[in-house]
């Protein structure tokens, strides 16, 4: 028998069919459906049949789409376990005073976002009441991450509970003065309230995904109880597109992050129109997530339409619903009855016939305004829902209308987003709307009032009353430092006394100081080592049996490298973060780690290490959230610099992760050219970050892959180490010195760059008679932020020397500065120096070449910094102009 005509082979075709009379009669059965009662009852008996296939647990691929309704129907809705006109007054005096708020401010031109929160206030409000855990429960509480545009209705909440003043509303997005709120939530500017900044945009769901996985982390590892912790991530539905949205998607569903739910509010706008114009974004957002493995709840339509699906006999609501695009809807929002009866109900008979059962006002009412996510008792039977559900997480789909209450001028308008204030006349019509008691009298010149019903009135007493049910004030950032002890010196001491004769790349020194310090007993258990899947890259692969992979469901398979010393552990316990190839995963749970010490009160101290290359230029944007959300940790670049990894070519080659990491204020960037340094700067970070007196800062590292012997660290070096520059060697100390009156000049580098400019020191005295002393420069970044504020209190009338011009005094003869970074790194602290001074670096692009070609063609090699350093001395007239050219032709370059 052939295949029907167009019939694809599917994997059904390849299962054993045990009794295939049985499956005709299966077909032949829906196929008699279909032809005596239509296509769309069988399509109707097949949805179903699957749906209970699922529920059953039966090992069925899982629908993607759910048809255009409401997942929990009115009549399964829990009891609502509130005071509901109590709580609308509540929310009432929000919406209020978060309007008037930004109009306030929109005469001082500001700027500010009234219709986000306007749509997702109840989204928020039923959390707040009954659901989001406070700082004062056992435990952690609850992570919650506000979508950055709906902040004015957050500070208008801690308006109501007395924690923000009016003065501080009148100073939103005004902060310069002291006293003011900033724009969005960000931890560094407002760190008492805010948790995590979420505004830019994809961050902040990435970032919830990487925390809640984070909470199973610590309890995992017996380090905090975080089982009653949960996280909660307020999203737009435009903000889905961001790539960064969705990128963790299925590692929250592999990991069964039941602790976990995403909401997503769904009033189908972005910032400047639809977001799925042409297409439904809710369909296409619960089929992504579905797919993925998430338990999805949309929550779409208010009670209004309760009667309308009742109503709908033969399903032609719910197919017309499930066909109409989101522009489409948005205008059904704004268009009056006789528009809706015609494009909408119009479509067919039967919708005619359901529409003509409809008075005006109730079309009115559900297309306008009813939708799930304006009503109270949907929202808490959504949420309630998301908590009981268990080995998933949960994103609940709500449908609102953008800027719902703040009158049609407002309402799913596609300019909304940028419109900042509303009239006097507006705000009355927006007053009577919501019963708020605030009278005529009180627009006083014009300008709108802002509300509030009293310290002792019953709604603040309400509100009061939930949250300290709830464990206390939310959001909230509350930190009790808890100092961590220095860790024992003898982890250092291999590092500081040098290599010997055994080369050592500063990359594996790095590794071998963690290592060691994962052994110490007071603090080796709060280190986090993350990586994105190139341990092995970085010699970390003996980390991997004693300290183990972290996963949460352990090693339920045998390595293939069991038998050997080093194998690949997994287990439920580990402490190492592979993540994978996600350098932005990586990202996100080193922010989660870095900020443990605010979120759960355990300090932790993580080290994320990764090609130098794939950090500050692939996810700075994580970095400046690290820096807002006051993370404390090391991000380390391996493989640094643009010459040192042979042979990969442009796209690994960095020569300006540096000059990007220096424009974040709190980031502490060094390029240590030698093991002992290292070993100093990770031990005054661990003070600086963790000690008695904590600095909200981070650190950036670079180590490179080139072995080399490493020295013992000189005498009396430490303060230069930490401060950026010191003298590492004069040239009266080799064993050939120059002639005392031979020209000088001063030779500095960072990172493995020392090497050459040490070949250069000695091909100077050799072969020209020049004496050259060496300094390493371990912080050209640290330098220049010193240099900067000795200028800043210049300004004060306070005289300050800055430390590199202190170092560089009295040495004799011009300054030439280099590395494996493009010359504006080492260009940082020239206004400062007062010696001539010139640099070499690797500016352009890389390439694929040995570490000799590379730098010959960068002209960095030591031949040619020989060059450089007589082409100095001779504009200088300190020797002959001629040594320039017979330099270049013996080294041939």
């Amino acid at each position: 028998m052939s295949d029907p005509v167009g019939k694809l082979p599917s994997e059904l075709d390849q299962l054993p069919d045990r009794d295939t009379e049985e499956t005709a009669e299966w077909a032949a059965s829906l196929d008699a459906v279909a032809q005596a009662a239509g296509t769309r009852r069988a399509e109707y008996l097949l949805r179903r049949t699957l749906q209970h296939a699922e529920a059953a647990g039966l090992a069925l691929p899982k629908l993607l789409e759910t048809d255009y309704v409401n997942t929990i129907p009115t009549s399964a809705e829990p009891e609502f376990p509130g005071d509901e006109a109590m709580e609308a007054r509540i929310t009432a005096w929000n919406r209020w005073n978060a309007a008037a708020m930004v109009t306030r401010g929109s005469k001082y031109g500001v700027g500010g976002h009234i219709a986000t929160f306007a749509s997702a206030a109840w989204l928020y409000e039923t959390g707040f009441q009954h659901f989001f855990r406070g700082k004062e429960a056992d435990g952690s509480g609850d992570q919650l991450y506000i979508q950055g545009h709906a902040s004015p209705g957050i500070y208008a909440r801690a308006f109501l509970d007395g924690r923000i003043s009016e003065q501080q509303l009148d100073n939103f997005r005004q902060e310069s003065g002291g006293n003011g709120l900033p724009s969005y939530p960000h931890p560094r500017r407002l760190p008492w309230l805010w948790e995590f900044p979420t505004v830019s945009m994809g961050l902040g769901p990435l970032s919830a995904i990487y925390q809640a996985r984070f909470n199973r982390y610590l309890q995992n590892r017996n380090i905090k109880d975080t089982a009653n912790s949960h996280v909660w991530a307020f999203l737009g539905d435009g903000e889905m597109d961001e790539p960064e949205s969705t990128a963790a998607l299925a590692l929250a569903s592999r990991e069964q992050l039941d602790n976990l739910t995403f909401v997503i509010n769904c009033n189908l706008q972005r910032l400047d129109g639809p977001v799925r114009a042409n297409f439904r974004v809710v369909q296409e957002l619960e089929a992504q997530f579905r797919g993925a493995g998430w338990n999805v709840i949309k929550t779409l339509w208010g009670s209004a339409w309760d009667e309308l699906f009742q109503l709908d006999t033969t399903g032609a609501l719910v197919r017309r619903l499930r066909e109409v695009p989101d522009a489409q809807f948005q205008t059904y929002a704004t268009r009056d009855v006789a528009y809706i009866r015609q494009h909408f109900f119009g479509a067919n008979a039967e919708l005619v016939a359901l529409g003509a059962l409809l008075s005006d006002a109730k079309i009115a009412e559900c297309f306008h305004t009813s939708r799930g996510g304006h009503e109270p008792r949907k929202v808490y039977a959504a949420y309630k829902a998301a908590l009981e559900h268990k080995g998933a997480p949960t994103v609940i789909l709500a449908q609102t209308v953008k800027g719902y209450t703040l009158g049609a001028g407002f309402e799913s308008k596609n300019a909304n987003h940028q419109m900042k204030k509303l009239t006097i006349d507006e705000f009355k019509s927006m007053r009577d709307k919501l019963g708020l008691p605030i009278p005529d009298s009180a627009f006083a010149d014009g300008q709108v009032p802002y509300g509030h019903p009293g310290a002792n009135s019953p709604e603040v007493q309400y509100l009061n009353e939930r949250r300290a049910a709830l464990g206390g004030p939310a959001p909230a950032r509350k930190v009790k430092h808890v100092a961590l002890p220095a860790p024992a010196d003898r982890s250092f001491a291999p590092l500081l006394k040098g290599s010997g004769k055994q080369e050592m790349a500063t990359t594996m020194a790095f590794v071998r100081l963690v290592k060691d310090l994962m052994r110490d007993k007071e603090t080796g258990k709060r280190w986090v080592p993350i990586v994105p899947d190139e341990a092995r890259t970085f010699g970390m692969e003996s980390l991997f049996p004693s300290a183990g992979i972290y996963s949460p469901l352990g090693q339920t398979y045998e390595p293939v490298d069991r038998d050997q010393l080093m194998y690949y552990k997994e287990a439920k316990d580990g402490q190492i973060l592979n993540e994978g190839i996600t350098e932005a995963g990586a990202m996100a749970d080193f922010i989660a780690a870095c900020t443990s010490y605010a979120t759960h009160g355990e300090p932790m101290i993580p080290f994320y290490i990764f090609y130098s290359m794939f950090g500050w230029q692939r996810t700075a944007d994580q970095m400046w959230q690290l820096a807002d959300q006051l993370g404390k940790g090391f991000i380390v670049g391996a493989t640094a610099g643009r010459t040192t990894l042979t042979g990969e070519g442009l796209q690994h080659a960095d020569g300006h992760s540096h000059l990007i990491a220096s424009t974040n204020p709190a980031s502490l960037n060094y390029d240590p050219a030698f093991a002992y340094e290292i070993a100093v700067i990770v031990k005054d970070g661990l003070r600086r970050m963790y000690g008695e007196t904590p600095e909200d800062v981070f650190y950036y590292l670079t180590v490179y892959n080139e072995p080399k012997v490493q020295p013992a660290m000189p005498e009396g070096v430490e303060e230069g180490i930490l401060k950026g520059l010191y003298r590492f060697n004069q040239a009266s100390d080799l064993e050939n010195a120059p002639a005392a009156d031979a020209a000088k000049i001063q030779l500095m580098a960072s990172g493995t760059a020392i090497h050459w400019i040490l070949e250069a020191q000695r091909l100077l005295a050799a072969d020209w008679n020049v004496a050259a002393d060496v300094w390493s420069a371990t912080s050209w970044g640290e330098l220049r932020r010193e240099a900067l504020e000795c200028d800043e209190a210049l300004l004060r009338g306070e005289v300050r020397t800055p430390y590199v011009t202190r170092a560089l005094e009295g040495a004799a003869g011009p300054v030439l500065a280099v590395s494996d970074w493009m010359r504006q790194v080492p260009d940082q602290i020239s206004q400062w120096v007062e010696q001539d001074y010139t640099s070499l670096g690797t500016d352009g692009f890389g390439l694929s070449d040995t570490r000799e070609g590379a730098r010959r063609h960068f002209g960095v090699d030591a031949q040619s910094i020989v060059v450089a350093a007589l082409a100095q001395l001779a504009r200088r007239g300190e020797v002959p102009a001629s040594a320039v050219k017979e330099a270049r032709e013996r080294y041939g370059l």
